[in-house]
């Protein structure tokens, strides 16, 4: 049975299901696929909140309260309220000696939550290659790299054979490499061009449509055809306030319909799920071009059909 609680931040739940359940309908989804949602152990998630709930100086004073700030099973609770038949764990380390320990978690959370994609991540240090291989052979089916928050070169060298590895076995990989909110060291659309040219087959999903490089980015994914980019928080009222999504570039993005994925970042985000549907709905890209982003581009990814 649906519950009929509100989020932290107020928001009915209830009424917003509906919402997007008229989302769906309305273009004829039975599902909607979200490939950027995250779980991790719970005090590396209460950390992620700190530093969203102190991240206004670094996006121009703009606050980012946390709508769905609740206990997991109330988290996974509210996708399948919304429809959302397959999700991810993206959950990352910000050192070495992380990923290994994060890697186990999210095996354990994909076995108990089925509708989750089981969710692996990496860092540039020693035994890489061993751990990601390792994590491939028990079934993981997406990975999670987070450039800005790992302060890593992607082209490091030490990922180099796991870049590899994760081509062959055409496991994609969502990476967080754009310099929004905030730019780190390593972040923009260069990295990932030295990454791409050693590794052209590799199923790069470049999150939040390289915000606010996106151009750039859109500029990889028409020279690299497995190279895809998921819709975390682009084109919604609050990003655009600060990394407006280029009006010129919208025929680019409606050419690469097959390749643009759902992301939402839910839980993390400063307004209600159905506003991220409503901001895509918006552009005015048709009903097939939503549909394959919503849901067919990321079941044909993973299978699901």
């Amino acid at each position: 049975m649906a519950s009929t609680d509100s989020t932290a931040s107020g928001t009915d739940v209830s009424a917003e299901a509906a919402e997007v359940r008229r989302f769906r309908e309305r273009i004829g989804l039975r599902g909607l696929v979200d490939v950027h949602t995250h779980f991790m152990p719970e005090r590396v998630l209460r950390k992620v909140w700190e530093y969203f709930d102190g991240l206004g100086p670094l996006t121009g004073g703009i606050e980012w309260p946390i709508t769905y700030r609740e206990e997991e099973r109330q988290r996974v609770a509210r996708l399948r309220e919304f429809g959302v038949r397959a999700f991810t764990a993206m959950l990352y380390p910000h050192k070495p000696g992380m990923a290994q320990w994060l890697n186990g978690w999210a095996a354990d959370f994909a076995r108990r939550t089925p509708d989750c994609l089981h969710t692996s991540t990496l860092f540039p240090e020693d035994g890489v290659h061993t751990y990601v291989q390792e994590a491939v052979e028990a079934g993981a089916r997406v990975f999670k790299a987070h450039v800005q928050v790992g302060a890593y070169d992607p082209a490091d060298e030490l990922l180099d054979p796991a870049w590899g590895l994760l081509a062959d076995a055409g496991t994609p990989v969502v990476i967080h490499c754009g310099s929004g909110p905030a730019p780190g060291k390593h972040t923009g659309p260069e990295p990932i061009a030295r990454v791409l040219a050693r590794h052209p087959r590799l199923r790069l999903i470049i999150a939040h449509l390289g915000m606010p490089e996106y151009e750039d980015f859109l500029d990889l994914a028409e020279r690299y055809g497995e190279v895809r980019l998921d819709t975390t928080m682009a084109f919604t009222d609050f990003s655009e306030r600060f990394a407006p999504f280029p009006r010129r570039a919208l025929p680019r993005l409606a050419d690469l319909g097959d390749r643009i994925l759902l992301g939402s970042d839910f839980p993390n985000i400063p307004y209600p799920y159905v506003h991220q549907l409503r901001a895509l709905e918006r552009l005015d890209l048709g009903d097939d071009w939503l549909r394959a982003v919503c849901h067919h581009n990321g079941a044909r990814l993973f299978g699901l059909d």
